[in-house]
């Protein structure tokens, strides 16, 4: 056999190799989100990329502690970085307000209104209770944006919705993935389209559980995941302290024993072996993103 002929043989059976292993691989996207919201939510959410497998962080444009997330996040150039759009406020010791005057989704302060949808805890209290300008939202969405690519240049890949903001109504659903398309910034919480689009879905994990209990579940899930097929897990990590022990809402008041339980998860041994030894591929929405781009769809 000619050498030629050889090497030809052995590229397409490395080509038809590679494609094999991304065709059987299960892959999973860790993001972690509120990076920006307080010093204990950056410290975590680095931490839990440089030791552990987070692999997407979702800043908060407009929370108190963006100026050091953003330090944080040009020292850790690796950590792909979406926009956490945000509309609501939800926290009752710690609040937050929109760059416009977005006033349809503001309280009588300024500050976002606490939930995206009716509570009982929070009467008048949602985006969901009230008509909001949409003028207005694609406003607020448009400085948001424009800030993140500044305070980041080129480093924004994609954006995600605070609490369903952008997505609340259909009417602006529409607006945000049009806006945020218009930045080359897909929206990945659009109602469903993105992960059809992008090709995602959620793990199969119990919410709502005890934090002692968080890592095991994670980790059972982590043994169902599928060749083949590439899945999707939210969380807020942070750490507990002082800081985290003074955010809470009325029915959320274990917020930081609860995100510190996060950080642990993400950065447990046990977890890193697991995926280790299944061959789980750790990716971002910058790859996925990239990948979209690249197929030419």
């Amino acid at each position: 056999m000619e050498l030629g002929s050889c090497v030809k043989r052995i590229m397409i059976s490395v080509i038809a190799l590679c494609a094999v292993i991304e065709v059987s691989a299960q892959r999973l996207l860790v993001r972690a989100d509120d990076i920006g919201s307080s010093h204990a939510a950056n410290q975590a959410v680095i931490k839990t990329y440089t030791d552990g497998v987070t692999r997407s962080a979702e800043l908060m444009i407009v929370c108190p502690w963006v100026p050091e997330a953003v330090k944080m996040l040009q020292a850790n150039p690796g950590l792909d970085v979406g926009l956490h759009i945000v509309f609501t406020s939800e926290w009752d010791g710690m609040k937050w307000r929109p760059l416009t005057a977005c006033t349809s989704m503001t309280d009588e302060y300024g500050y976002f209104v606490p939930n995206s949808f009716p509570s009982d805890n929070y009467p008048n209290g949602s985006l969901m209770g009230r008509t909001i300008d949409i003028a207005q939202a694609e406003a607020e969405l448009r400085a948001q944006i424009e800030l993140a690519q500044k305070m980041l240049p080129g480093r924004i890949t994609h954006c995600t919705g605070h609490m369903m903001g952008p997505a609340i109504t259909e009417e602006i659903a529409a607006m945000s993935v049009r806006v945020c398309n218009e930045y080359c910034v897909p929206l990945m919480d659009d109602r469903g389209e993105a992960s059809r689009k992008y090709g995602f879905g959620g793990m199969a994990i119990r919410w709502g559980l005890p934090p002692a209990e968080r890592t095991r579940e994670f980790i059972e899930g982590l043994k169902k995941l599928e060749k083949g097929k590439t899945y999707m897990y939210i969380e807020h990590p942070a750490l507990d302290t002082d800081e985290m022990r003074g955010i809470s809402h009325i029915g959320y008041e274990n917020v930081a024993e609860d995100r510190q339980a996060v950080t642990d998860m993400f950065t447990s041994p046990e977890v890193k072996r697991i995926i280790e030894e299944k061959g789980i591929e750790l990716v971002s929405y910058g790859d996925l993103v990239r990948e979209y781009k690249y197929k030419g769809e």
